[in-house]
This record gives structure tokens, C-alpha cells and sequence, in this order.
């Protein structure tokens, strides 16, 4: 499995100007986990983000998206 060089950077830009983590990103979130390819910086960020849910800093949604029409 190989991730998008710039999906993780969309991911916690979209997330931190949300303050909420969609179905749809925790997805992404478990795909950029399971990559045994991922550096040391997005490790770092993912643990960063999961932090801030648990200090309820953010919060977690059941949508898929949160881009409205």
C-alpha cells in the first residue's frame, strides 16, 4: 500500500480547520496506519490528532464528509 505523498498534509489541514474527524478521514487515518511506509513526522502528527480527540479538543463525527452543498 502506498499513500498520496500530499494526502496525509490534506487530511490534518482539512481536520484542523473542521475540528472534526469525518468517517471519511478516520478511513484515511487507518490506511496511513497500516503503511509501514510512513515517516516518523506523520506518525508524530497522527498521534498529535488523536490527542486532541481524546482531550476532546476535536471532535468525532459520523458523516462522510463535511463539505455541505
Amino acid at each position: 500500500m502506498c499513500l498520496l505523498p500530499f494526502a496525509l498534509s490534506d487530511l490534518f489541514a482539512q481536520v484542523a480547520h473542521s475540528r472534526c474527524l469525518t468517517l471519511a478521514d478516520r478511513y484515511g487515518l487507518l490506511a496511513a496506519i497500516l503503511d509501514e511506509s510512513l515517516d516518523d513526522e506523520h506518525r508524530n502528527a497522527i498521534d498529535r490528532l488523536l490527542r486532541a480527540i481524546a482531550k476532546g479538543r476535536m471532535k468525532v463525527g459520523s458523516e462522510l464528509s463535511t463539505i455541505m452543498d
